[in-house]
């Protein structure tokens, strides 16, 4: 590498912006709470890391120049936010999981401020959706992308630029499985708040002069915290098992 000072750092700009392509929408990094300047330095410091790796896959890829050097670097930055976007996507459906647990249970508090992301949120869906990020980093999560990273250069290798068809079909599939994933974890809160409600109906047509709305809320949101609290443990340990068995399969 000392040899082609020149090449070097054309080769290290190639691998940056597949890891910062990734980076950029990967979950946890690409939250507003984490500055530009340490997302620039931590996909820096991890190209640097994985360019003597991958040397002999990125190099020669270097030589061409002009034209050909710009259109790698236009393939590279699709293909890295193509493998971010494949953890967002898991992460974005346990959110929406989140927010379907707390409309079930009857935890329809006015939203506030997002922990993570700079959008409106329930308390508990901030509260899943930052526990679920907080033990995917206590479970190494960023080093599985990182070895995702450099296994990418084997089934989409830089001298056959971008492919559109298999990034959609990777991206749909991640939709469908991280759809089953979250649904298989939600669905004893959505058959409690059914059951719940079609029993308060039925309470309601036997007994229409009972305000059933204002006598039932606190029993549903009690019964669904209870539940959320004697399952958390199962459940965000069924996610993280889920979202590595999901992630390794697709990358």
């Amino acid at each position: 590498m000392i040899e082609d000072p020149q090449g070097t750092v054309l080769a290290l700009f190639l691998a940056f912006c597949r890891v910062g392509g990734c980076f950029m929408v990967l979950p946890g990094f690409s939250s507003f709470r984490v500055p530009l300047q340490i997302r620039l330095f931590v996909a820096v410091a991890v190209s640097m890391a994985l360019l003597p790796i991958l040397w002999d896959n990125i190099y020669p890829n270097v030589k061409g120049g002009g034209v050909e050097y710009i259109l790698v670097v236009g393939a590279e930055l699709l293909i890295g936010v193509t493998l971010g976007l494949v953890a967002r996507y898991i992460v974005l459906a346990i959110q929406y999981a989140a927010t379907a647990i707390s409309m079930a249970i009857g935890f329809n508090s006015s939203p506030g401020g997002g922990v993570i992301e700079n959008e409106a949120e329930g308390p508990l869906t901030s509260l899943i959706t930052f526990t679920t990020l907080f033990l995917l980093f206590l479970t190494d999560f960023h080093h599985m992308v990182i070895a995702s990273l450099v296994r990418s250069y084997g089934f989409m290798p830089m001298s056959t630029g971008f492919e559109p068809r298999m990034a959609l079909m990777t991206l749909a599939d991640t939709l469908g499985g991280a759809f089953m994933l979250v649904l298989r974890l939600a669905s004893p809160f959505l058959v409690y708040g059914l059951i719940f409600n079609l029993s308060i109906g039925m309470v309601n047509k036997l007994a229409p002069q009972i305000p059933v709305y204002f006598i039932s809320i606190p029993f549903i949101l009690t019964g669904g915290l209870i539940l959320f609290y004697f399952g958390s443990n199962t459940f965000f340990t069924l996610f993280i098992d889920g979202f590595e068995t999901l992630f390794m399969g697709l990358i």
